[in-house]
């Protein structure tokens, strides 16, 4: 059961870290620079993290700027106010993410004039089905050489889908629930305490007002681990925080 939880639990927040860190802070935003081969290695780390349930960057990015110029409007990619329940706004979310890889939908220039990471080779290898139901098996094997019962087998599709339910979980609850530190003129909030939890991404609110500070948190009681995090990087000049952005979160 220890090796099951364990397991668990590291496979969510080096998920969500990554997720947070490198597609979110990085690939959306530019809330840093780094080196091309710590970025490369971030980049690897994403796929390896994320597993059977990738999401490449350059995708992501897109999709991400649009949800900040559109946001809770009907061009939002996945604003909850839109849809009936959380399953029918991950459905379009995917479809859209889909298009972006097929080439079927061509995004607005203004949503890729900026950098967005590129690794053509990882981003086929991740991204295809057999390297997704590869990993899907080798959870799948961990479990039933480490579960003590079947019960533990419900666990499994979190692990299939893990960046997908992570960006569902934000995106929804951080803007349907919880209070508000900014008029946006859109219906983020700031959910807590899942916004702890969440490594500082359900600090919506605080986010879309100054959407390029790399520091989510504002209030005494607001923590937000995977800034924490960023510092440290920046500290050992593995990254490199924007200065406007560091000045703005002090």
């Amino acid at each position: 059961m220890l090796a099951i939880l364990v397991f668990f639990f590291c496979h969510w927040f080096l998920s969500l870290f990554f997720h947070s860190f490198f597609l979110h802070r990085y690939a959306s935003h530019q809330m840093y620079t780094t080196s091309r081969r710590w970025e490369k290695a971030f980049y690897f780390t994403t796929w390896f993290v994320q597993g059977s349930s990738f999401l490449v960057p350059r995708a992501y990015g897109v999709m991400h700027r649009m949800h900040h110029v559109y946001s809770d409007t009907e061009k939002d990619p996945h604003s909850p106010h839109f849809f009936k329940d959380i399953w029918q706004m991950m459905r379009h979310t995917v479809l859209i993410f889909r298009g972006f890889l097929t080439g079927k939908n061509i995004p607005e220039a203004q949503f890729t004039k900026e950098y967005l990471p590129v690794w053509d080779r990882l981003d086929r290898f991740g991204h295809h089905i057999i390297t997704r139901l590869i990993f899907g098996a080798a959870y799948t094997v961990f479990y039933i050489y480490f579960a003590p019962n079947g019960w533990w087998f419900l666990l499994l599709p979190v692990h299939f889908l893990m960046g997908p339910i992570q960006g569902a979980a934000v995106n929804w609850c951080g803007h349907k629930y919880g209070y508000s530190n900014y008029d946006n003129g859109d219906h983020s909030k700031n959910t807590s305490p899942w916004g702890v939890l969440l490594m500082g991404e359900l600090f919506q609110n605080n986010h879309h007002y100054a959407k390029d500070n790399a520091n989510f948190a504002r209030r005494w009681f607001e923590f937000d681990m995977t800034y924490i995090i960023m510092r440290g990087l920046n500290k050992i000049k593995v990254i490199k925080l924007k200065p406007l952005l560091v000045k703005a979160s002090r």
